[in-house]
């Protein structure tokens, strides 16, 4: 196998599966954008183990030898990735940016939770789920990033931060768009606490209800982006204009279900590609803050 080969495979994925990331992917210099194209293209595997139709002690399986395969990528070739050309890429990735790999641990943890139905109480308890399947993306995105002094200053510490935070963004996004597809499958991602603080049942939501939870958890949301949006400043300019793209992206898409909280109930809620392609244009020209 070509490591080149390997490469392409990844892109061939997210250029295909990454409906919304793949606008800002593509805004990178060549490398990191193979480097978060193979980022993605695990990243994707792992959901899908999650979100397919195996048998739950399959899936949990599955997912388990998915963090084995990562603890013992091949460090000079695909011998031991079992000629897989993403687990051969992302060798690679592991030797050329300093990405923290342990973070696909958590998003394996989160996948878990999936398969096992698990519900959150409260909402830091939603939070913690969020960490481990947005904000591990997150940070292993800034791993491709790098970093850089901002104008206020920050460690690089506080540089994964906000990637956490703005991570914890785009998740809560996908779970006020989700609602109803989740729902269906007998998921329940919005917390206990705050479905009774609205007295609502998603079997039967009353549409008032229903708006004023989605006000409320959008505030949050917003919240997190004007948290996490303070990382661009920490980047170079096609990394922040990357980053910036798919935020704006699902921010946009936040503004959507603010405006009209009851779509969500009757379906999927989306941009057009050319709302997103706008989106990536301001990015570039660094208009999104």
């Amino acid at each position: 196998m070509e490591l080149t080969d390997a490469y392409a495979e990844c892109e061939r994925i997210t250029w295909t599966q990454a409906r919304n990331f793949a606008y800002g992917i593509r805004l990178l210099p060549p490398a990191k954008r193979r480097g978060l194209a193979v980022i993605y293209a695990f990243a994707r595997r792992i959901d899908d183990i999650g979100d397919g139709t195996l048998p739950p002690e399959r899936k949990i399986a599955d997912l388990e030898a998915a963090r084995r395969s990562v603890l013992h990528l091949s460090p000079d070739g695909s011998d031991s990735n079992g000629g897989d050309p993403v687990l051969f890429a992302l060798a690679d990735v592991a030797r050329s940016f300093p990405v923290p790999m342990a973070a696909f641990g958590e998003l394996i943890d989160g996948c878990v939770a999936d398969v096992r139905g698990t519900s959150y109480q409260t909402f830091e308890d939603l939070l913690y789920y969020c960490r481990c399947v947005a904000g591990s993306v997150g940070r292993l995105s800034l791993g491709i990033f790098g970093t850089r002094a901002s104008p206020g200053g920050g460690s690089a510490e506080h540089a994964s931060e906000l990637a956490d935070s703005l991570g914890l963004a785009l998740q809560l996004t996908n779970i006020l768009r989700d609602i109803l597809e989740d729902y269906g499958t007998g998921r329940v991602y919005l917390p206990a606490e705050d479905l009774a603080k609205f007295d609502l049942d998603l079997a039967d939501p009353d549409p008032l209800q229903f708006a004023k939870l989605v006000e409320f958890e959008v505030d949050r949301a917003r919240d997190l982006y004007a948290t996490g949006l303070r990382l661009l400043a920490m980047l170079d300019r096609r990394s922040a204009a990357c980053t910036g793209a798919m935020a704006g992206i699902y921010r946009g898409l936040l503004d959507r279900i603010a405006a009209d909280p009851a779509a969500v109930l009757r379906g999927r809620m989306s941009l057009s590609g050319k709302q997103k392609a706008v989106v990536a244009a301001r990015a570039l020209a660094g208009r999104i803050r």
